[in-house]
């Protein structure tokens, strides 16, 4: 992927978008605000020369003065004082005739009213309007004026300087204007922190440096041979891998199961329970429409909560193969182990009778140890037709005499070798599990017998283990059979539960009966298909 030679960083593209936002929408705030805030003004002010009219046009000073001609200088007289209050540009009272009575210029006062605007006035109608007068342009009030009978006998009005009107306006506008850059410096602040935070938990990656790792996890995640699922804590699917997807569509479940529920997707999941008591499982058996799959589910974890959860796993038919090689090499290797260690004692003891010269006892010794090693392994090679299980047997036999047990195999009747290997493999895991864990319960014992018992019959193989250890308590007895139990530290326990899911997957059936210090019976029944139809 060819790099670019200009890159932005992180923190310059959100502080360049942010400014721009914050500039513009402030922009846009500014142009509303001062259109309404212009309009407000504009109507204030009129509102306030029409409330000053009406004032004036209905003081009784004002009516009687203006029907008594003796009377007008104290129009003028009242109308100046209003004015001073109220901070009016100029307050006029006309008679009917558009002849001023009162003005801010005495010398203006007789003449005719200025500015066209006030024919309406004379009519009897109230408003307010702009216009030029002597004064210079001004918003004006007109208020008809009324005598007591209700005939018109002038107008009052009042005006306002539109100059005044607009220094308000600028005076709002310019603290609009320190608002908006106050605004944008406080955007810019926001802004910087804002793109610190973000490269904080982003570890400090830029965007390019983002997208190539999530290129190579992506890459990563689809070549591993493991299926891999992951959900979301709502419990929503976010990732399904290629190996996962193979795996699924064996189980018939073709569909794209990104953005569905997992329990909807996968019923028989545990992924829920993960993500609601954040502990991991694993190594854990699952059944997905035939298909078994060997499970290890872990909680994702971010700052002590739980995000999501992952779910890795494999055909088991893929470990079942390798187990199976690795089962041969292992059983192979003890035998020959135990085998030299077991050869190396008999020549001792054939040295020790050379050098004693002890001819004949060594004659009577050896011929005794050629006779017992045929009858044991011609025993077994014969009655046990599965290669497999007959060699397992003897590196078993050899392994018991090294830690001094007693170990007797019968075979009652002729094992046949099995249709499918896989039960040869189950079997294999059911025996040496019951070997090893009666072995390991005499090490203490007086008396150390151990007694295998093979029996085949309609289809149906009988295992039968009897050993002559300390038992197991009567108070963990049902608890034997979990999976991690155990009373001899970490990392056991794993013995007995193995041999249950052997047994399960063949569809047999087991039975314990164990007393303290009398020892432990297992009896173990599961179903036996054999190569070429019935053997019985």
């Amino acid at each position: 992927m060819q790099t670019q030679r200009y890159k932005f960083k992180l923190s310059t593209v959100i502080i360049f978008f942010v400014c721009l936002v914050v500039l513009v929408s402030l922009m846009i705030t500014d142009l509303l605000i001062s259109n309404t805030v212009s309009e407000n003004i504009r109507k204030h002010s009129e509102e306030k020369a029409r409330l000053v009219s009406r004032s004036v046009a209905t003081s009784h000073i004002i009516i009687e003065a203006l029907e008594d001609n003796q009377k007008s200088l104290e129009i003028q007289e009242y109308t100046q004082s209003i004015q001073a209050a109220t901070d009016m540009m100029f307050i006029v009272v006309m008679d009917m005739n558009g002849i001023r009575k009162s003005h801010p210029n005495p010398e203006q006062i007789g003449k005719h009213f200025v500015g066209g605007d006030e024919k309406e006035a004379l009519k009897g109608k109230e408003y307010v309007s702009s216009s030029n007068g002597t004064l210079g342009e001004s918003l004006r009030a007109f208020t008809p004026i009324y005598n007591v009978s209700g005939t018109q006998i002038g107008v009052a009005a009042v005006g306002i300087s539109l100059e005044s009107v607009e220094a308000a306006l600028g005076k709002s506008h310019r603290s609009i204007l320190t608002v908006t850059v106050l605004g944008l410096l406080v955007g810019i602040i926001g802004a910087v922190l804002l793109a610190r935070y973000i490269k904080r938990i982003l570890f400090g990656l830029e965007p390019f440096a983002i997208a190539k790792i999530f290129v190579e996890r992506s890459t990563m995640l689809q070549s591993v041979h493991e299926g891999i699922i992951a959900v979301d804590k709502e419990q929503t699917i976010t990732l399904v891998n290629r190996s996962a997807r193979q795996i699924l569509k064996k189980a018939g479940l073709s569909k794209d199961p990104v953005g569905m529920k997992i329990h909807e997707y996968l019923p028989s999941t545990r992924l829920n329970q993960v993500l609601e008591m954040g502990k991991p499982e694993l190594d854990d058996e699952q059944m997905i429409n035939g298909v078994s799959i060997l499970v290890n589910r872990v909680p994702l974890i971010v700052n002590g909560e739980v995000v999501g959860a992952i779910s890795t796993f494999r055909d088991k038919t893929d470990v079942k193969q390798l187990a199976e090689q690795l089962t041969g090499v292992k059983t192979y290797a003890e035998a020959l182990r135990a085998q030299s260690h077991e050869f190396m004692n008999r020549l001792h003891v054939i040295l020790g009778m050379v050098q004693m010269k002890c001819f004949d006892e060594l004659s009577d010794y050896i011929r005794a140890l050629v006779g017992h090693h045929n009858q044991e392994l011609g025993n077994i090679a014969q009655q046990i037709k599965d290669p497999a299980l007959a060699g397992f047997l003897m590196g078993k036999l050899s392994y018991a005499r090294e830690e001094q047990v007693e170990f007797n195999i019968n075979v009652h009747t002729v094992i046949p070798e099995p249709a499918n290997p896989k039960i040869t493999h189950e079997l294999i895991t059911i025996l040496g599990n019951l070997i090893d864990n009666a072995i390991e319960a005499m090490e203490v014992s007086i008396d150390k017998t151990l007694d295998v018992t093979l029996h085949y019959s309609e289809k149906r193989l009988t295992i039968e283990v009897l050993d002559s250890g300390h038992g197991i308590p009567n108070e963990i007895q049902k608890n034997v059979l979990e999976r991690g139990y155990s009373t001899k530290g970490e990392n056991r326990g794993y013995g007995l539960y193995l041999v249950t899911k052997s047994i399960e997957n063949l569809g047999g059936k087991m039975s314990i009966d164990s007393k303290s210090l009398l020892g432990t019976e297992i009896y173990i029944t599961v179903p036996y298909e054999v190569e070429g139809g019935n053997h019985d």
